[in-house]
């Protein structure tokens, strides 16, 4: 299925299939016959770093610690999902995820849990070097980790941070501990880090990582996104073409964002690239996503969430958590819609959604 765009139509037929939709055990299934089966759990929306793309250099206004999931409480809703809503993959974002105190905790309770959940972690990398090794201890399975630079000089222009050394540690010190696939995630940006597609590329290779390329999104705090500076799939693609011989992946691709490519000569080395709005994968999207703040969202850019902080804190038990997560994801839409003419950005950054 490949949707791209909605319209009122499809608003209608989401309110409509909310109303109508008979609640089962079933698991997280949408009006479009997507089933959700990989949930993204953000631990907080605050960053140590400032890239420029992401958020302004002050910072943003932080959720107050009240308005914050406790642990106790993200375990409990990473439990009903699991338990009773189908989620095989539970990936902890950010914000930046390794700056949570109770991350080791969390990710050990999770990884208790029966059936136990493919468990990862998306990360700036900062302090992976420290955590790597506690982080498999407990039961982390691989790490994504953002990297748009092999230069340290550029690398602080473009995070507002001088700490290029302790990423590249903290890949290293994931390899080292087991976290496999490593991968690294770039977001190139023209004018700034589009020549170095190839040396991303070829960085990776050599150290055994898996490169993912990500076409920048409508997601920055200032709204400042612009179509005309985003590098396109097809770019990139060509930057890489220049040196390596790229194979499409005959394997099925199924819900992963990435297209991949073999690498010819590298023993079955591949490059993914998530071409998010020039080829959206909506009609195969099997994500649902959890806040800091106790919300569900069926979409990056969705408009509405739904409050399941409020279904825990007001004495709900696990059936009627589970009802309520259902009816978030019954009614999710066809597509992100950025190619809508009439598409709004969320109100959220993508700091404060999770990845």
């Amino acid at each position: 299925m490949k949707v791209e765009t909605f319209g009122t139509a499809a608003n209608t037929l989401a309110r409509d299939t909310v109303e109508s939709v008979e609640m089962t055990n079933d698991g997280l299934v949408d009006q479009y016959g997507r089933t959700a089966v990989d949930l993204r759990v953000s631990l907080t929306d605050k960053c140590n770093l400032r890239c420029t793309y992401c958020m302004p250099a002050e910072g943003l206004e932080w959720l107050a610690g009240p308005d914050l999931l406790t642990d106790d409480e993200i375990v409990r809703l990473i439990d009903v999902g699991v338990t009773r809503l189908g989620i095989r993959d539970v990936r902890f974002t950010g914000g930046e995820p390794l700056i949570r105190r109770g991350l080791l905790p969390i990710v050990a309770a999770t990884a208790a849990l029966r059936p136990r959940p493919s468990i990862s972690i998306t990360t700036n990398g900062l302090g992976l070097a420290k955590l790597a090794s506690p982080l498999a201890a407990a039961g982390l399975d691989r790490v994504n980790v953002s990297l748009d630079t092999l230069r340290p000089a550029r690398f602080e222009r473009l995070t507002r941070r001088d700490r290029h050394r302790d990423v590249i540690a903290g890949l290293a010190a994931a390899a080292d501990a087991g976290l496999v696939p490593v991968k690294i995630n770039a977001v190139l940006l023209r004018g700034v880090n589009d020549d170095e597609a190839v040396p991303l590329l070829r960085f990776a290779l050599t150290h055994g990582y898996e490169m993912r390329f990500i076409e920048q999104m409508p997601l920055d705090a200032g709204h400042t996104w612009n179509r005309n500076a985003m590098v396109r799939a097809e770019e990139i693609l060509a930057a890489l073409g220049v040196e390596f011989t790229l194979t499409p992946d005959p394997g099925h691709r199924g819900a992963a964002p990435a297209e991949i490519w073999l690498v010819d000569g590298y023993d079955g080395a591949s490059v993914g690239i998530i071409g998010s709005v020039t080829r959206p994968f909506c009609g195969d999207c099997d994500r649902t996503r959890l806040t800091a703040d106790g919300q569900i969202r069926s979409c990056l850019f969705s408009q509405d969430e739904s409050d399941l902080r409020g279904a825990l804190r007001g004495g709900c038990d696990d059936a009627e958590i589970a009802r309520r997560w259902r009816v978030a994801m019954a009614g999710k839409l066809p597509g992100h819609a950025i190619n809508d003419r009439l598409f709004l950005q969320p109100a959220r950054p993508m700091s404060a959604i999770g990845g």
